[in-house]
């Protein structure tokens, strides 16, 4: 008993001196918990960041879950396990239990109809049914420093916006996407599957290392296939 009495005591005051150190006010935990929410960072999908330049996958995110790696506006997968049933495909069931809403394109129609801007790849996955507010981070690997001209392959059935910050800084503000409204497309709700790509939504600078890009919806509803970074030559 008096082992165990003495542990105790032990870890005690080890959680006193880390709530001294995290600034805490002496309240059991919570300068700890305060830490640890704080150290909280997301991880590359399957420990592999995607490169830049080149194109960064929308649906490859990163992991970690929701407020860490993401920030959805509830927690069901609208697409991946409902529009698209769970039978064991994979790209039904992609990330079915993640709150990122998750779609793929298809035939018959729906994703090669003849309202596209610009013609998308079949069976290409995609985060959809986006509105305000969400976000979405990715860890990056840029492997050359410089300006990089930032393109997107998305949809919108009305004028959006999009913000991309870096590490926790916002480095572009808002940049408009036009909307890929066609009246002429009677089928109201294929409005939402009228693809385009804009090749520079803006310009801004990167330097070279692993850093955390986040997509960040500003206005509108739009579905996000990838974004696309060129790069244009050394900073000045």
């Amino acid at each position: 008993m008096q082992v165990k009495i003495l542990i105790v005591l032990m870890i005690t005051a080890g959680v006193g001196a880390g709530l001294r150190e995290a600034g805490g006010a002496g309240v059991p935990g919570v300068g700890v918990l305060g830490a640890c929410t704080r150290q909280a960072a997301s991880t590359p999908w399957q420990g592999k960041p995607q490169e830049i330049p080149g194109r960064v996958e929308c649906e490859l995110y990163d992991e970690g879950g929701e407020g860490v790696a993401y920030h959805d506006s509830d927690a069901v997968n609208h697409g991946s396990g409902m529009l698209n049933p769970a039978n064991g495909s994979f790209l039904n069931e992609f990330r079915m239990r993640e709150g990122v809403d998750i779609s793929y394109t298809k035939t018959g129609g729906i994703d090669d109809n003849p309202y596209n801007f610009v013609k998308p790849e079949m069976g290409k996955l995609y985060v959809g049914w986006t509105v305000p507010g969400e976000w979405t981070n990715y860890t990056v690997k840029v492997k050359r420093s410089g300006m990089y001209r930032v393109g997107l392959m998305y949809t919108a059935n009305r004028d959006a916006e999009i913000r991309l910050d870096l590490d926790g800084k916002d480095v572009t503000g808002p940049l408009g996407a036009r909307s890929t409204y066609q009246p002429a497309d009677t089928v109201a709700w294929r409005q939402w599957h009228h693809w385009n790509k804009v090749d520079t939504l803006g310009v801004l600078p990167l330097e070279k290392g692993v850093h955390v890009l986040r997509l960040y919806t500003v206005s509108g509803n739009m579905n996000y296939d990838y974004l696309e970074f060129n790069w244009l030559g050394k900073a000045h």
